[in-house]
């Protein structure tokens, strides 16, 4: 019974967010069945649509997994954000030092092809950075709630400020392109691109941004579940998050635990950079992410802290991000905040179920 409970109510939040919204569609005198025709047909209506609504996709299961790692350890990571930006930046330094491109620091073009290395060396380096960084960042909060108690909330809130500035001001005065209006680094080098699903598939046009990140992050979730439940250390993890005072009776730190759930938490958030930065942009652009680490708090809540259930709340999301622009352009009265709006439903039906859910 409590396995039904766990797949129906999610199944019900969306319904019943999808129900109040089509009435406020109905109150400003518009069609709802035309605007969800909209927000879902433009989703999957062609390989172009899809590969879109998977690119969107893709950092919201990264991110989602690293919020419900957290969770399942008793932990709310509002660090995603910092932890992605973090390694988003290192991933695209790496990126520019071994990637053999002509950067300008202090004013002056250094040219580093001399270090450049080839593809099958620098991507993987680039992937492991975008995952120790991330997991770096990740791991300040936790040692500072292990050892001297402070909430993780504070915690990567604050951090969160502190790696956004970091990164804008390394960006701005040292790996900017001379002249360029845009916050941004100079280019990677194209040993570090990683393949776009177009090349494998015909007929999805060569400019849609989706790459093997995507497949990566399906395998993370293959991955994250099987440390959660088929492996001593995820077992310890969980049994924290359920009953800390009770898994050190059994001779489990809590304290260990606490940071090697944040640990995982931030690198899972750092991989959003491996199809950011490697797989789309080709740089590190500020202001990239679109606050997908804090979206990652809602995809994991509506996905129950589950892998597969975090999976389908990314591509719930990511659907209304896609079909959203379509939704604001196409109706009458109805703009893209009806997306924010349904969103905003969908957590409060989920919260509200949270507690009947645990019966």
């Amino acid at each position: 019974m409590k396995i039904l409970r766990e797949i129906f109510s999610p199944l019900i939040a969306v319904a019943a967010a999808f129900i109040v919204g089509g009435i406020i569609v109905l109150l400003i005198k518009d069609n709802p069945f035309q605007t969800y025709y909209e927000l879902v047909g433009n989703s999957f209506g062609s390989l172009k649509d899809l590969g879109y609504t998977l690119f969107y996709m893709t950092p919201l299961i990264f991110t989602g997994l690293a919020v419900a790692v957290a969770f399942r350890c008793g932990l709310l990571n509002i660090g995603a954000e910092g932890q992605l930006y973090v390694a988003a930046f290192a991933t695209a330094w790496v990126g520019i030092k071994f990637g053999g491109t002509v950067v300008n620091v202090f004013g002056k073009q250094e040219d580093w092809s001399w270090m450049s290395l080839p593809a099958f060396l620098l991507i993987p380096l680039c992937m492991l950075t975008a995952i120790a960084v991330g997991g770096f960042w990740g791991a300040i909060p936790g040692f500072l709630k292990a050892k001297f108690g402070s909430h993780e909330v504070i915690n990567t809130i604050m951090l969160n400020f502190i790696a956004i500035a970091l990164v804008s001001y390394f960006t701005q005065y040292y790996y900017k392109v001379p002249g360029d209006p845009l916050l941004q680094t100079a280019p990677i080098g194209e040993a570090a691109h990683i393949p776009r699903i177009s090349q494998f598939i015909p007929g999805m046009p060569e400019f849609v941004p989706l790459s093997v990140a995507f497949l990566i992050a399906i395998l993370m979730c293959v991955l994250v579940y099987i440390f959660l439940w088929k492996t001593k250390w995820g077992y310890e993890l969980r049994a924290v998050g359920e009953n800390p005072s009770a898994a050190e009776y059994g001779g489990i730190s809590p304290k260990k635990q606490i940071i090697i759930a944040m640990t995982i938490s931030g690198g899972l958030a750092g991989m959003v950079a491996i199809g950011e930065v490697l797989g789309s942009r080709y740089l590190y652009y500020h202001d990239f992410s679109g606050d997908v680490g804090f979206w990652g708090i809602a995809v994991a809540l509506l996905g129950r802290n589950h892998p597969l259930g975090v999976f389908f709340a990314a591509l719930f999301f990511a659907v209304l991000q896609r079909g959203g622009i379509f939704v604001d352009i196409e109706t009458k009265y109805v703009s893209k905040d009806l997306v924010e709006v349904l969103q905003a439903i969908v957590i409060l039906f989920v919260a509200s179920l949270q507690r009947y859910s645990k019966k």
